[in-house]
């Protein structure tokens, strides 16, 4: 039957494969092939533009709903960072100490992404969002210093459930060739948000009598537009067969659970090296990106005008890197184009951290273009990592549970930092301001990440190409029966698609005797 061919499929022993069977690898196998399977499988380079045509209305809505939501996601986040000497002089507090307000958010992120498993794409999504109104609103009309911290708090309970909603959304029925790329796009986001962050900071921090609060404010207000948006998309295909299969198995809660019961027993070591992966690139991502504003303005005395400039470049840089190291993981491979692009950041740090001229923004374009490029290939990476039953939940949490490890990146650096005193700053009234050499320690902490993130990406597995349909999950098989399985196969089959092919690359299902033939 179909169902039985595609299941004996998903188990294929190519550890390169999307159906690698890692369980049944010993551990000196699998050690000796990480070198082997990180040769580039060098595919023919398509066309870009024809990877993007590829994608039909409904998929481009998809990715276009999950990168602005992910795109405020970012924006929410960084008016912490940007508005850190604010917020100290507002509570009366110094500046390592405003930083717990960035680390209580990705602390808190760890909270909550399995919703969307359960029950949708759409419904959890509006969620977020609503939570995201609320909270922003709030934390601008703070008082005192225990408040902004509950509300950051709260913001990243908020923030936890959207990363893996977001890149399920835009990924999960994005057609096979095109994933790479669209993935790089969509991990752009991220960049985009702190683009637009910097520039509306600019705009609205200490231009009217609020000071800091109109940021915040504005910033509950995008959101609105993002939920109508979503409201008017329907689920995704790939979750709608996974439901279809909970259905026909008679019982969808219990089918779910055993799901969740079947992916820890076969998958925790994978699920345990992801949160490890993650911690990683957001020890990256935090630690080049958080107090680097705070480093141009106080180290080298940059005016707000120079530290925009040089935010906006470095996150053109970073939207070009997502894109481009993306694009080229679906040729290079995953974790090859990660390590690559990590060395390539590695030797850029010292320009980075150390450069005191305005040429230090060349440098901050290049480190970004890295970073983020690292970064490009990590959606689709771990959307095709992770059990199908637990995709959102999976890239989410691992995101999160990486987020939480990570989450004292500035306030280390901002600690540590404070250990390298530099000459205060006299202003013309007499007034000093301490001045400290954070890009030492920036630089430092930086070289560490890189080479943690290098060994972890050699030493990890990958799937490129992992189909994403029910039809190629074992986990469902052993979950839900072979027989639910079949049920949604051969719905798909009278409906003239192929059960693991979505909309835009729909292909007629072979008949069972053209498949013995």
């Amino acid at each position: 039957m179909l169902y039985d061919k595609q299941r004996d499929e998903s188990r294929d022993s190519d550890p390169r494969s999307e159906t690698a069977d890692l369980q049944k690898m010993s551990a000196g196998r699998y050690i000796a092939t990480r070198f082997s399977t990180l040769k580039p499988p060098m595919n023919k380079a398509p066309n870009p533009f024809k990877l993007l045509a590829m994608l039909n209305l409904q998929q481009w809505l998809f990715f276009l709903v999950g990168f602005f939501a992910w795109s405020w996601d970012a924006f929410d986040f960084f008016t912490v960072s940007l508005t850190v000497p604010e917020l100290a002089k507002q509570f009366g507090k110094e500046n390592t100490q405003i930083t717990w307000g960035i680390t209580l958010v990705l602390m808190f992120r760890s909270v909550g992404s399995i919703a969307a498993d359960r029950y949708g794409r759409k419904w959890p999504f509006v969620v977020n969002n609503l939570l995201f109104i609320v909270l922003e609103l709030a934390t601008g009309f703070c008082q005192t210093y225990k408040q902004f911290l509950a509300c950051r708090a709260l913001f990243g309970v908020a923030m936890g459930g959207l990363y893996g909603n977001a890149a399920a959304t835009a990924l999960e029925d994005c057609p096979e060739a095109a994933r790479g790329l669209i993935s790089g796009m969509l991990q752009q986001g991220y960049a985009f948000g702190y683009l637009l962050a910097t520039a509306f900071a600019r705009g609205l921090v200490n231009t009217t009598s609020h000071g800091w609060r109109p940021l915040y404010w504005f910033g509950a207000c995008p959101p609105v537009l993002i939920i109508i948006f979503r409201l008017c998309l329907p689920e995704t295909s790939a979750f709608n067969d996974r439901a279809a299969v909970r259905q026909a198995s008679g019982n969808l809660t219990s089918t779910f659970l055993a799901e969740g019961r079947v992916a820890l027993k076969k998958h925790w070591i994978l699920l345990l090296y992801l949160v490890l992966l993650m911690a990683g690139f957001n020890f990256m991502s935090h630690g080049s990106q958080d107090l680097y504003p705070l480093m141009l303005e106080n180290q080298f005395e940059f005016s707000d005008n120079a530290v925009t400039v040089t935010q906006v470049v470095a996150n053109l840089g970073a939207m070009t890197g997502g894109t481009v190291v993306g694009y080229s993981s679906q040729i290079f491979g995953r974790r090859f184009s990660i390590i690559f692009i990590s060395i390539i950041g590695g030797a850029l740090l010292y320009p980075y951290t150390f450069t005191s001229s305005h040429k230090i923004i060349a440098a901050a374009f290049f480190e970004q273009f890295c970073v983020q490029g690292a970064w490009g290939v990590i959606p689709i990476h771990l959307m095709e990592l992770s059990p199908g039953s637990f995709r959102t939940f999976v890239v989410g949490t691992s995101y999160q549970l990486g987020n939480l490890v990570s989450s004292a990146s500035s306030t280390i650096e901002s600690t540590i930092g404070e250990r390298f005193p530099l000459a205060p700053l006299i202003s013309a009234k007499g007034v000093k301001t301490k001045r400290y050499d954070y890009g030492k320690v920036i630089c430092i902490f930086m070289g560490c990440v890189f080479a943690y993130v290098i060994i972890l990406a050699l030493a990890g597995p990958e799937k490129l190409g992992h189909k994403f349909g029910v039809a190629h999950d074992s986990d469902m098989y052993d979950a839900a029966g072979d027989d639910a399985v079949a049920a949604v196969v051969h719905r798909r089959e009278a409906m003239g698609h192929n059960a693991d092919a979505y909309a835009g690359e729909e292909k007629a299902i072979p008949s069972q005797r053209e498949i013995m033939a």
